[in-house]
């Protein structure tokens, strides 16, 4: 097993979004090929497996278009309507065409994962844009899809009966810039899934309520 040195985390970059869009959409297509198949709920949400996929594509897309202005907001998200389907879904932005099956719905995902990785690999590092959980910068925004795409996978891989267990050095790179706090825990995947609310640790109980520091190390205000 690689031993990951905590004390000298890499940075989260562009392809590390594209790896982890890319392994989420090799594990997806084991799922069911009918959109029928993907009402199951997915994991601890109330949202089903298709709407829990448009929800992680419309996140890749937000974060994506939050870099995208010349000059960045700062005070607020980018005035995109959003939108749920039905009382209790996500309120999202991108939707899926269900006309076009599960082909199209992974499509969609895979698109805005794309536009991430692009806008975070063409970003200037000194760029700031608005997050609820403080300024971030491209590696903030890479980081905070990474995250998304791992924990949403692995809600939806709960529901569609599918294996999912994502690098353990991807891990520890956005738990090393979203959640320094979190536990020196070998099984950083599992730490991971602790520090977002879906399992216990050793000493440490599932967290009732989570949330991550959007902004760099030394710009964080709490």
């Amino acid at each position: 097993m690689t031993r990951i040195d905590h004390n000298s985390p890499q940075p989260v970059t562009a392809d590390d979004v594209r790896l982890a869009v890319d392994l989420a959409l090799t594990a997806l297509r084991g799922g069911p090929g009918t959109e029928a198949g993907w009402s199951a709920k997915a994991g601890p949400l109330e949202w089903d497996c298709w709407e829990t996929a448009e929800h992680l594509a419309d996140d890749l897309f937000s974060y994506a278009a939050q870099l995208g202005p010349a000059t960045p907001p700062v005070d607020g998200y980018v005035p995109f309507r959003y939108v749920s389907e039905r009382p209790g879904g996500p309120r999202n932005t991108v939707f899926a065409d269900r006309a076009a099956g599960l082909a199209g719905l992974l499509q969609v995902l895979e698109a805005s994962g794309s536009l991430l990785a692009a806008m975070v690999a063409v970003t200037s590092p000194k760029v700031r844009a608005y997050h609820s959980l403080g300024l971030s910068d491209p590696e903030g925004f890479a980081a905070m899809g990474v995250v998304e795409t791992l924990v949403h996978v692995h809600d939806m891989a709960e529901g569609l009966g599918l294996a999912w267990a994502p690098p353990a050095d991807l891990c520890d790179r956005v738990l090393a810039r979203l959640f320094p706090s979190a536990p020196a825990y070998e099984d950083r995947w599992r730490t991971l899934l602790w520090a977002t609310g879906r399992v216990s640790l050793p000493e440490h109980p599932r967290l009732t309520s989570w949330e991550w520091h959007s902004a760099p190390e030394g710009e964080r205000t709490v």
